[in-house]
């Protein structure tokens, strides 16, 4: 649904600016979303069989773990020559035993979950740089231009759009924005990791803020077109 509605407003944008570069960018949105797609589905299913080996590893971990301490004990307990000193060492070992074999799980239990992390941050991180860029388009559309008495300079960027124009292109990129932000939300569909749920919030946040400070020029507008 995601994706529908990118492309529609990829045709939007095309109908109306052909030639401007917020075509590509919304291109380019499409394509992310493609390719999140994609890979999702066949990160999916590696993520079946890498949580399902990871847990068989962990059983196998466990059974050795309790093996070993079961039969250091069971040995002590047959030696009638132990004194109260001599079950030092083995409650060393025990121990030592215990904690490796902690580390290990968790370094196993945690895989899947580190696997799609990486995926993830990297397609967040081009969202994020999507989203500068979307704003970096609107930053020189400024609303004041279109006042009567404004007086460019000689370093004035160009500017050919209207009010009605204006409030279109403004528009299209407060949506573009707006779906960037829903992109990055469908990179945790599929994650409960911290690292990934901040970033993925962090991602959230910036579109909104600067999706804020476009709807800011949008009213100007409207009420330079309500003065004309």
């Amino acid at each position: 649904m995601v994706l529908r509605t990118v492309e529609t407003l990829h045709g939007r944008i095309a109908a109306r600016f052909p030639d401007r570069g917020l075509v590509k960018v919304a291109e380019e949105l499409a394509g992310l979303i493609r390719e999140s797609a994609g890979v999702g589905d066949l990160l999916r299913r590696r993520l079946l069989w890498t949580r399902a080996v990871s847990r068989m590893l962990i059983l196998v971990v466990l059974a050795l773990a309790l093996g070993a301490i079961i039969w250091g004990i069971t040995t002590a307990l047959g030696d009638d020559t132990l004194t109260g000193v001599q079950w030092l060492p083995l409650v060393e070992s025990t121990v030592n035993d215990l904690i490796f074999a902690a580390v290990a799980i968790f370094f196993l239990y945690t895989i899947p979950e580190r696997l799609l992390r990486s995926r993830a941050l990297r397609l967040l991180h081009r969202l994020r740089s999507l989203a500068h860029i979307i704003d970096m388009h609107q930053l020189t559309k400024d609303p004041e231009r279109l006042r009567t008495g404004f007086t460019p300079t000689p370093a004035s960027v160009r500017f050919t759009l209207d009010a009605d124009e204006l409030a279109h292109y403004l528009d299209y990129c407060s949506e573009l924005l707006s779906l960037v932000g829903k992109t990055a939300a469908l990179c945790a569909e599929d994650s409960q990791d911290n690292v990934v749920l901040n970033t993925v919030s962090t991602v959230e946040g910036l579109t909104v803020d600067l999706s804020s400070k476009i709807w800011q020029k949008i009213q100007v507008v409207g009420e330079l077109r309500e003065d004309q």
